[in-house]
């Protein structure tokens, strides 16, 4: 008689979450000074604001977005942008740089008195708006990929992108529920939570 299976071990290599479908980005550089990541950031983007769907946040992310597909993308084609990870709408997990390298998500942000947080935090994007609720589905791959991260970084925080670019952001938006994320992961702290 076989016993229930336990969930798989995360694989990774050389920064690669091999269960993600893998889009490598061109918008990335090294972490200075060899930089270990312990934050992650989340995002939430939409494209075309407000619509879901398409591969218009992977040609973003990979510098072939057409500005004339729509009259958003004019303004922001020639950005040189990318998250680590996005969870698109069904829970689907797509990886565009190695978690060891630095991804360009974050901006000009401070988090705990540190400029750049981009040299030592993951970034991940939700295929989401301000003004409509995140699925279930994009919850359960974010619980997942917070517990595959922690067993290859020092993650110990979890913070939007709003609280490290306030005057700029306000992703995830009001509507994502962070007591969901917090509840499923009471080892990280998040930003209500005092070390």
């Amino acid at each position: 008689m076989c016993s229930p299976s336990s969930p798989a071990a995360p694989v990774w290599r050389d920064g690669w979450l091999q269960s993600a479908v893998r889009v490598a980005s061109p918008n990335h550089d090294a972490r200075p000074g060899g930089e270990i990541p312990g934050l992650v950031v989340i995002h939430a983007i939409s494209l075309p604001p407000d619509q879901f769907g398409s591969d218009d946040i992977l040609r973003l992310f990979t510098n072939t977005l057409d500005p004339d597909a729509h009259p958003y993308f004019a303004g922001i084609h020639q950005l040189r942008v990318s998250s680590h990870f996005l969870i698109r709408r069904d829970g689907q997990l797509v990886q565009f740089v190695s978690c060891d390298e630095r991804a360009w998500h974050a901006g000009v942000s401070t988090w705990w008195g540190r400029e750049r947080c981009n040299d030592f935090s993951i970034g991940i994007e939700l295929e989401g708006c301000d003004t409509l609720p995140f699925e279930a589905a994009q919850y359960a791959a974010l619980d997942v990929l917070l517990g595959a991260l922690g067993t290859n970084y020092p993650v110990k925080e979890v913070v939007g992108h709003c609280h490290i670019a306030p005057q700029r952001k306000t992703d995830p938006g009001p509507l994502f529920d962070w007591s969901v994320v917090a509840a499923a992961h009471p080892e990280l702290l998040f930003p209500w939570r005092e070390s």
